[in-house]
């Protein structure tokens, strides 16, 4: 099947590449997760009762359980939009320093928004269970979802995390150098001079001096002055 030039240039272009990366698909579906999560909770998750008019919870009447499920969508949402961002100009980033340091916070930060959802869905789950079912006329299909996303959104930082320590390992930091071009000095390890180094190797020619000689000694030594011989008279 013959592809047109113009939609296989589209396929290969940058755009494109980055969102086929196995990284940014998962903060994407991060993203997503955490949107539905405190927007399903934010818009029907506060219901009132049929005998008051004061907005309840529908996780058992706890609002601290909605409100942790509103705070941490919001926030986890932000931070995978962050990452993404910091995703497109990553192949920009010059200083080896500063990249090392965005990988290991990238890794910490899905470690930790791994163990949040975690502890949430359990929060929600046991919430949701000791809920009265006739409580609230609406709000049910809200609380499941919020609930489910949460679930899901556990695997998916955890990917997140593998994918970052795999990022930690392939892309190590070197051993600072600071190279001639920053005004400074390369240091190298010396190997202890051999017999068979031609350092030690006497120059050619009975004039010549021997840096390396004179190196090695702790000092100086002068070239000694050729003595005149008197010729006899004939």
């Amino acid at each position: 099947m013959h592809i047109p030039e113009s939609l296989q240039d589209l396929a290969d272009s940058e755009a494109v590449q980055f969102l086929k990366r196995p990284k940014t698909i998962l903060r994407i579906f991060a993203g997503v997760f955490s949107l539905i999560v405190f927007s399903s909770v934010l818009t029907d998750g506060f219901q009132n009762k049929t005998d008051s008019s004061k907005l309840h919870c529908v996780l058992n009447g706890n609002n601290v359980a909605c409100s942790f499920a509103v705070g941490a969508g919001l926030l986890a949402f932000l931070s995978s939009l962050g990452f993404l961002a910091l995703d497109a100009h990553e192949g920009r980033i010059a200083s080896t320093r500063f990249k090392t340091a965005f990988q290991l916070l990238d890794f910490i930060l899905a470690v930790l928004w791994a163990g949040i959802w975690f502890v949430g869905f359990c929060f929600l789950t046991n919430q949701w269970q000791h809920s009265s079912p006739k409580q609230f006329l609406l709000g049910s299909s809200s609380a499941k979802a919020a609930i489910t996303f949460s679930f899901f959104s556990v695997f998916v930082w955890i990917f997140q995390a593998y994918l970052a320590l795999q990022d930690l390992r392939t892309d190590a930091p070197v051993p600072y150098k600071r190279s001639l071009d920053e005004g400074g000095v390369v240091l190298t390890t010396l190997s202890p001079p051999s017999a068979a180094s031609p350092i030690n190797m006497p120059a050619a020619g009975p004039n010549s001096l021997s840096y390396a000689s004179s190196a090695l000694s702790p000092y100086l030594t002068t070239p000694k002055v050729p003595r005149l011989a008197m010729m006899p008279d004939n």
